[in-house]
């Protein structure tokens, strides 16, 4: 076992828990996961990881799959901000149109319209 195996298998394990984190909605504890994994890549960097090369290419398979998932929760939470932005805007205003099919805001105070049938 080289100086790297124990690096490598903390490596290993963390992106893991990443994956897990990242599957499970559990953003919050990224930052956390994000400081360990910084720490152990910039430990792995003062090594020879030359003997290790296979295996630190399977790391780095996790490592895209990773942040494949990151990406994908970042667009959903803009998909999510950009739903309740709109959901704001309708609750402040009501569009109609008129008999010419011109559209019309009419802004309420409270965010609250009185529907009438």
């Amino acid at each position: 076992m080289t100086d790297t195996q124990p690096l490598l298998d903390d490596l290993d394990l963390l992106l893991e828990r990443e994956r897990l984190a990242l599957l499970e909605g559990r953003l919050d504890g990224l930052a956390e996961l994000l400081e360990e994994k910084e720490a152990l890549i910039e430990a792995l960097s003062t090594l020879d990881t030359g003997p290790e090369r296979h295996r630190l290419e399977g790391l780095r398979g996790k490592a895209d799959r990773n942040r494949h998932l990151m990406d994908s929760a970042l667009r959903g939470i803009r998909a999510v901000a950009s739903r309740l932005g709109t959901m704001q805007r309708l609750r402040q205003s009501l569009e109609t149109y008129d008999r010419s099919g011109r559209r019309t805001s009419i802004v309420t105070g409270n965010g609250q319209v009185e529907r009438r049938a």
